[in-house]
């Protein structure tokens, strides 16, 4: 018989390999086992695997974005830190923390550069002391990351909004000592706690419920302790309330729609934000019509709803631009065309509710120039079902309308649909 081949006399090679699959866990207690298991379980590049895989960690980085030494000790210190949460509750919510932050620093920079350091667990407490409340694991995770953002009187609201006639709304995540301050002038407060708001004047605030672990924003009622429910109650019961808030599945919804392009960020008057404005199909509708093109899409304005009635108010934007080859029509091209009439029909369930005929929009008759920037509008419209559309046309004269170079042409506007969202922003 041979002698007999113990782990450690299988090669540098097959170690790596058999170390390379284990769990966090178990490369700790392997390097227990002797001398040599130490050594090859101190090797950071295991560390390196567990701290990517759990905590999408680039680099060895404290709780707190500070480097440290390895992976291995940067490691240590997250679970440290946050030894009395659920690991796979913490990975959910750094994950969805770390989507977020990719996105901002690719396409908003300066709302990434708002975000505050996370807050402490005796902050969190101090919140829950002062309100009388209990917040749920993953809001006081959330905050743990980050507490919130740093306000300013610019358009820099990790959540965005939307614009219509002087209404503006731009969305943001309070932090902590907001939150407090906000809270304690609500109905119910010790059941309530301020999570988001508009950062402008506007008046649009979300509620966390910390008793049903529901998410909601207040409607035009609210005084009257009227809000709409944020996360479809489906979808918040199904994942499990004793792991994940509305809030979590909430900025996680936020997060898949940024990543996926329905939302972008648009610049108006020299000012960035993320609009709410849907930008992808089913929810924008796209038509191209003799090279103009027409995008338009709605958005639910739930603190301008009244529940009572019931009112269902929704701004829509529609936005048009040239292509850059220029418009053509009758197999001429022309380098210019202006608006001049549109058209409306807007349905509630299926039934014409009002069809609209009159110059321009909003008073303004743009000139669209081959690839310029989109000319973009937005208005309102009410409704008390939940589901409706609105399509129709705009009529356009080519060159300009003190000057026509040819015969007026029809643009068509796609249909889109008006109707309550799954989740509400």
């Amino acid at each position: 018989m041979g002698e007999e081949i113990g782990i450690e006399d299988l090669g540098d090679l097959a170690i790596q390999v058999i170390l390379s699959k284990l769990e966090p866990n178990g490369t700790a207690r392997i390097g227990c086992v002797s001398k040599k298991f130490r050594d090859w379980a101190s090797d950071d590049y295991y560390w390196s695997v567990h701290a990517s895989r759990d905590l999408h960690m680039a680099s060895p980085v404290d709780p707190f974005d500070n480097p440290v030494p390895s992976f291995k000790v940067a490691y240590g210190l997250w679970r440290e830190a946050f030894s009395m949460y659920s690991w796979p509750l913490l990975k959910r919510v750094k994950m969805c923390w770390d989507s977020l932050k990719s996105w901002l620093d690719k396409n908003f920079p300066e709302v990434l550069l708002t975000l505050r350091k996370g807050a402490s667990e005796e902050e969190l407490n101090e919140v829950e002391k002062s309100l009388k409340l209990k917040l749920p694991l993953s809001t006081r995770l959330i905050y743990r990351m980050h507490d919130g953002q740093e306000i300013s009187d610019k358009l820099l609201g990790l959540i965005g909004g939307y614009s219509v006639y002087n209404h503006l709304v731009n969305v943001g995540l309070l932090p902590l000592r907001h939150a407090v301050t906000a809270s304690k002038h609500v109905i119910q407060a010790s059941k309530y706690i301020v999570i988001a708001a508009s950062i402008l004047e506007s008046r649009k605030f979300f509620y966390l419920n910390c008793a049903d672990n529901q998410l909601y924003v207040g409607t035009v009622s609210l005084e009257d302790g009227e809000m709409m429910s944020c996360v479809p109650d489906s979808v918040l019961k199904s994942s499990g309330n004793e792991l994940c808030d509305g809030v979590l599945l909430w900025l996680e919804e936020h997060c898949r729609r940024l990543n996926s392009g329905m939302l972008a960020v648009r610049e108006e008057c020299n000012q960035k934000s993320i609009s709410q404005f849907p930008e992808k199909s089913p929810l924008c509708s796209t038509v191209v019509t003799n090279g103009v093109q027409v995008r338009a899409s709605a958005v639910l304005l739930p603190e301008q709803t009244d529940l009572r009635i019931p009112d269902f108010l929704f701004a829509y934007s529609i936005r048009m631009s040239l292509l850059p080859e220029g418009c053509t029509v009758h197999g001429r091209t022309f380098s210019s065309c202006q608006l001049y009439w549109r058209h409306w029909i807007i349905r509630e369930n299926k039934v014409v509710k009002n069809e609209v005929s009159a110059e321009a929009v909003i008073g303004k008759y743009p000139l669209l120039l081959p690839g310029e920037k989109e000319f973009v509008y937005e208005s309102c419209t009410s409704q008390q079902q939940t589901s409706g559309s609105v399509e129709g046309s705009f009529t356009f004269v080519p060159g300009r309308l003190t000057h026509p170079e040819g015969d007026a042409f029809e643009v068509e506007v796609g249909r889109f649909p008006v109707e309550m969202p799954d989740y509400i922003f």
